[in-house]
């Protein structure tokens, strides 16, 4: 049996301090804590050679329950679905129209921070309903 219990989500980006900040809101996450002897993220950013500046960014679960997510600033664009993506658990508990109306609530909310609505899948004797969504550059993820 294994030892690990935690694990960190990594994505690929353009813009890492923007889509952290973006996933801070849609899950009630914060931005990790500056690194000893700095104040800010910028004094930190600041401080290393151009290259380098502002390279990644993570956010975390404040009650220290969820993983952390980190964002690493690449070259290329994404131009393939991703691969692996996360589900946002919104309707957790509820069923029937209740869920759904939830799950479309929660997508107004998540639009409204710059997220795209790509299509609702609904329920059959299978599956329950969710939101296929796309965060502010264009990462795969369900609502659900």
């Amino acid at each position: 049996m294994s030892s690990i219990k935690q694990f960190q989500v990594t994505f690929d980006c353009a813009e890492p301090e923007r889509v952290a900040r973006f996933w801070c809101e849609v899950l009630g996450y914060v931005v990790s804590p500056v690194p000893k002897g700095f104040d800010t993220w910028d004094d930190y950013h600041g401080s290393l050679p151009p290259e380098h500046q502002v390279q990644w960014f993570s956010c975390v679960d404040p009650s220290g329950a969820g993983s952390r997510l980190l964002f690493q600033r690449v070259p290329e664009r994404k131009v393939v679905k991703n691969r692996v993506h996360l589900c946002v658990r919104a309707g957790t508990g509820l069923v029937g129209e209740e869920r759904l109306a939830t799950l479309q609530a929660e997508c107004a909310r998540l639009v409204a921070l710059g997220a795209v609505h790509v299509r609702t899948l609904l329920a059959d004797e299978d599956n329950e309903s969710c939101i296929v969504m796309q965060d502010i550059e264009g990462n795969e993820f369900c609502l659900d």
